[in-house]
């Protein structure tokens, strides 16, 4: 006979045990589901890779991981630095770096450079429970794979110390990525207000993760000359006082652009600098009476009037100071372009200013470098090599195309970061347009000028001129987030560009820009 007294007491005895067991176990499954349930195609990565493919596992960054540099020299040890420091600024994680991964066989990021990945700026990525290695041809496509693993990282561990936990979760499988356009860059204006160097540095480091690759400097314009010329001193002296609005202005020394160069090129950006000419030159003119008709200074302007001044075209004194100027600026630029500008010039006689853009094309050309200048070039006798910077005008484009020349794509009412993003911005200027955040992503390279292909573009470019910005918080605000749009139209396939996929992830992005204290613009169409 059973003994129902007993019988029920051990039960109760067993429960005691069992279902605290079970939860325990239910509880664990949990946990390592939560570990495990990550999907890495539902990534907010900016700009797209070009493929992902999921494995649907986690890999776990820990104070136990380390990161092995590989064979490839100093380099790739800076780049496992960087990379260190990253993962310790959205974590507190402390990941050491080891020359050799020893008899490591887990929880490793590994870096390599292989002949496999075809494309200079190409990367491989793979992710897996074990350990995440990163491959590419060069270093420069190590450090674009960089800048995706920073985003993975402070998008997946930017709450890591809110929760007072000592591990990141990256969603494990394949990215394979390249650029569409070699080509990706903003332009900072910094003569009509200048940006002193930690300025520039900063907004360096900013572009750099969404993989733009050049910078270019509107280093002179009416309103102030801001790098130094050494046969030509009162460029600076003078030229160099003032700013819109009457401020004290500034300049760079040459040992200071030569350190602004060597920062950006840290970071895989080329520096690409412009002296615009013949018009935009009052601060030049009102350095040097030789370089006016009238052999007389002008006045230093600190309005934002534009097409009033130029060099004196007929001069051969003016061809003597463009040759110095541009001769002591590419000996500090090691890039392969010289910018020229040309663009409203409006009191220069058009047959002078056909033949000085001829002739300074030479001079450009005599020191080894690339000739680009805005849309109005087009006019002179472009070749083979030349780049004419599309702004304005599609006639001049289209002329542009049909001289040989390369375009670079910078639209005023989708690329202009100077314009306002509506009626209410406290910043910026409307002259193109209004350019809200998806007016800025809401476009297509090939489909501005008609008979323009993807082959005779060089890239994406944003200028962002400074009549109505003076600080580091004012560059943000106007750049971002439109420049992250327009880095994604640069580095990905046109067909891939989709705006509500596109809003998903920059919205994610929103928690990425205020870990880095970037004073973005949070548009209503976003967040």
């Amino acid at each position: 006979m059973i003994d129902f007294v007993n019988f029920n007491q051990t039960a109760r005895n067993m429960n005691k045990i069992v279902v605290p067991l079970l939860m325990a176990v239910m509880l664990l499954l949990i946990s390592c589901r939560k570990d495990e349930s990550t999907d890495l195609s539902v990534n907010s990565i900016i700009p797209g890779p070009l493929k992902v493919v999921p494995y649907g596992g986690a890999f776990v960054i820990n104070s136990h991981t380390r990161i092995i540099p590989g064979e490839g020299g100093q380099e790739l040890t800076r780049l496992a630095g960087q990379l260190a420091s990253l993962i310790g600024s959205v974590s507190g994680i402390d990941a050491e770096i080891k020359a050799n991964p020893g008899l490591l066989k887990r929880n490793m990021i590994c870096f390599s450079l292989t002949e496999e990945v075809q494309h200079d700026e190409g990367y491989v990525m793979e992710i897996d429970k074990r350990q995440l290695s990163l491959e590419a041809s060069t270093t420069e496509g190590l450090f674009r794979g960089i800048q995706t693993l920073a985003q993975l990282l402070t998008l997946e561990g930017s709450d890591v110390q809110i929760r007072r936990e000592e591990k990141i979760l990256l969603p494990t499988g394949i990215i394979e990525d390249r650029p569409e356009y070699p080509y990706r860059g903003t332009m900072l204006d910094v003569s009509r207000h200048f940006f002193p160097v930690d300025v520039v540095k900063q907004h360096i480091d900013h572009i750099s993760l969404y993989k733009i690759n050049h910078l270019h400097l509107h280093l002179s314009d009416d309103q102030g000359w801001r790098i130094e010329i050494k046969s030509w001193p009162r460029l600076t002296q003078i030229g160099g006082s003032t700013e819109v609005g009457g401020g004290e202005g500034g300049y760079y020394t040459q040992d200071e652009y030569a350190e602004l160069v060597a920062y950006a090129a840290e970071k895989y950006i080329t520096i690409v600098p412009e002296i615009d000419m013949p018009g935009h030159t009052n601060a030049a003119l009102a350095s040097y009476a030789e370089l006016n008709c009238n052999d007389r200074v002008t006045e230093l302007y600190t309005g934002t009037r534009v097409g009033f001044s130029t060099l004196c075209t007929e001069k051969e004194i003016t061809y003597q100071f463009i040759e110095d100027v541009v001769g002591e600026i590419c000996s500090l630029t090691p890039g392969p372009y010289f910018h020229i500008g040309g663009d409203e010039s409006h009191v220069t006689p058009q047959d002078e200013y056909v033949d000085f853009i001829n002739r300074v094309k030479k001079i450009v050309r005599g020191h080894g470098k690339q000739v680009m200048g805005w849309d109005e070039i087009s006019h002179a006798s472009l070749e083979h090599g030349d780049i004419a910077q599309y702004w304005a005008s599609e006639d001049n484009a289209k002329r542009a195309l049909d001289k040989g020349a390369k375009i670079l794509l910078s639209p005023a009412k989708h690329c202009y970061l100077d314009m306002k993003y509506d009626s209410s911005t406290h910043l910026g200027l409307n002259w193109a347009a209004f350019i809200e955040v998806d007016d800025a992503y809401q476009w297509k390279p090939e489909s501005l000028v008609e008979g323009l292909d993807r082959s005779h573009i060089l890239g994406v470019e944003s200028p962002l001129w400074a009549e109505t910005i003076e600080s580091l918080e004012d560059i943000e605000y106007l750049a971002f987030p439109r420049l992250i749009g327009h880095a994604e139209i640069g580095w990905c396939n046109g067909d891939s560009l989709h705006w509500n996929d596109y809003r998903r992830r920059l919205f994610n992005h929103g928690k990425l820009l205020d870990h880095l204290g970037i004073n973005y613009y949070r548009s209503a169409l976003v967040w």
